[in-house]
């Protein structure tokens, strides 16, 4: 068990508020994530969740006008820096969205190598080695190793999504971002996806957002609830769920509104 002093966080937001607009879409949140964890983010439909979690690498910016103030911190370094290098950045801080994403032109093996290819010519035995890895570790290798150069288009959903994961890891990110990653998949590749956060924890620090309170009450150590733009509430994920501080934290999490 580690010691409270051995626990640094590995990203912290202090103050950050993000706009979209002359209106801020959430409001100065101050937060930090430990490693090796996965922490929830919860609350109704444009609470300011997604807002929050595209600003951690920076993915806001490809937004017309959306701007951040406040900083936000990777192991210590400002990640909005004038000396950041964004490719790098969204490298080490990898991002999952709602909807599977592989890039349909693509076979499986090129969707996994394409991050690792950014960087120029990779020898293919680094590539192969790499790409088997990711697939091993986003538990798809064992159903696509015999297909590796078919079109990902061809896999199911869940396999999609995992196959996203898989390309999202292969350049061994510090933090995975997840939106809603189950959200479009049916029950089955729902608890795929589920059990895989287990294992990923081990290797990286998660944060998912998620609407469903169950999902967040299975997958989570820590879950923090936002509201109309605000972070009302964040804790160890058994305390908010069964002894919430917040009034309005208690009247989400069991159903009153939202």
């Amino acid at each position: 068990m580690l010691l409270a002093e051995e626990v640094r966080p590995r990203i912290a937001t202090a103050g950050m508020t993000a706009y979209y607009g002359p209106v801020p879409g959430v409001k100065n949140v101050s937060l930090a994530f430990a490693p090796n964890q996965v922490h929830a983010l919860i609350g109704p439909s444009g609470c300011g969740k997604s807002t929050f979690l595209r600003s951690l690498n920076r993915l806001h910016e490809e937004t017309p006008g959306a701007r951040v103030t406040g900083l936000v911190s990777l192991d210590g370094e400002d990640v909005y820096g004038s000396r950041v290098d964004l490719r790098r950045l969204r490298r080490r801080v990898g991002m999952v969205f709602q909807k599977p994403t592989p890039f349909p032109t693509m076979s499986i093996y090129d969707n996994v190598a394409a991050g690792l290819r950014l960087d120029g010519r990779v020898p293919r035995a680094v590539l192969n080695h790499a790409v088997e890895r990711a697939l091993t570790v986003a538990a798809l290798w064992a159903e696509v190793k015999d297909r590796l150069h078919t079109s990902a288009t061809a896999l199911s959903g869940g396999q999609q999504q995992r196959l996203c994961i898989a390309r999202t890891i292969a350049p061994e990110p510090e933090v995975i971002l997840l939106d809603e990653p189950t959200a479009s998949l049916d029950p089955q590749g729902t608890q795929r996806i589920e059990e895989l956060l287990f294992n990923l924890k081990e290797r990286f620090t998660i944060i998912i957002v998620t609407h469903n309170m169950q999902q967040a009450a299975r997958v989570s150590d820590t879950t923090s609830f936002f509201y109309l733009g605000e972070l009302i509430e964040t804790g160890v994920t058994r305390q908010i769920f069964t002894a919430p501080k917040e009034t309005r934290t208690e009247a989400y999490i069991t159903g009153r509104f939202g």
